[in-house]
Parts: structure tokens; sequence; C-alpha cells
């Protein structure tokens, strides 16, 4: 009997230690830019799509955790040049970097650099659709997802709920 009650209250804090992940249906992309700009998903088809294909999401240690099937997705370098970053010089680019905030406040960090200047910045995709359903359609809603990472989920952003320009100083 103290084994299963032992059990039940194991479970039950595992339940209410795991945060809530609101759905999103737009982010905003905030901070060190000129003017703020909110991307709604019905204004993804604004920009080029691109076939993703199969992802297998792995943890930090390399494990298997799932897989996102037939994606398609507009590049993150694509949305962040519809904003001007506050930039005396484009030499100054270089301090700049994106955190990535999902409803649930987990983040994610690129820089300016690589999404910009390295190949890492053609593969960093919101995703328009997964199994052929829209965006809209699916729990996780905005998702953003670097899938040439090596450990895929640790920058597989569940619920995107804004972008915040900053600069390193």
């Amino acid at each position: 009997m103290k084994q299963i009650v032992f059990l039940i209250l194991l479970a039950t804090s595992q339940l209410f230690s795991q945060k809530l992940i609101n759905s999103t249906d737009s982010f905003v992309i905030q901070g060190e830019v000129v003017s703020a700009k909110t991307v709604k998903l019905t204004e993804l088809k604004n920009w080029k799509s691109h076939d993703v294909g199969d992802v297998v999401i792995t943890n930090h240690t390399g494990e298997k955790r799932g897989e996102a099937k037939q994606l398609k997705g507009v590049l993150l370098r694509d949305i962040l040049q519809s904003v001007e970053i506050k930039s005396e010089s484009p030499k100054q680019l270089s301090e700049f970097y994106f955190v990535c905030n999902a409803s649930d406040g987990y983040k994610v960090v690129f820089s300016w650099n690589e999404i910009f200047n390295t190949k890492v910045g053609d593969s960093v995709y919101i995703i328009t659709s997964k199994e052929r359903k829209p965006a809209a359609e699916l729990p996780e809603s905005v998702l953003l997802l670097s899938p040439n990472d090596f450990k895929t989920g640790r920058r597989h952003v569940k619920s995107l709920q804004s972008i915040e320009v900053k600069r390193a100083l």
C-alpha cells in the first residue's frame, strides 16, 4: 500500500512540475529594433516556403525523443530581415543576438552572425506545416526548429512567443 501511495505522489509531482505550454498564433520581434513587429501564423505565407522534410528530435545527450515529419517552414533569417536593427554601422551587427522565447519560459539564442553569416541560417525555420497540417492546427502552434543542430531538441521551441533582439555590450 505504501508503495502505491508513493508512486501516486511521485507521478502527481511530475505532472505539476512541468510547465504549461500555452499555444501561440503569433510572435513579436522586439528589443533593439527600430520598430517592433508582430508576425501572425497567417502571415507566414508572405515568405518563401521550404520543404524541411523529416527531423529526428533528440535531447541534450543525443537520445531520440521523437520525430517531426513532413515539415515545411519559413527561414527565420527571412523573417528577421523584415525588421531594422538599431545599428550605426554594419560592422556593429556582429554584436547582436536573438533570444527566442517560448510561452512556457523556454529560451534559445542565435547570434546575428550565426543566422546571417553561416550555413546555420540556411536551416533555422518557423514551421508552417507538419504532417500536412497547418501550423495553426498544431498543439505547439508557432514552432521554431534548427534541424541541422547535432542535438535538435536544444533549439526546438514550441509556442514561440517573442524574439528579443539584443546587443552584447
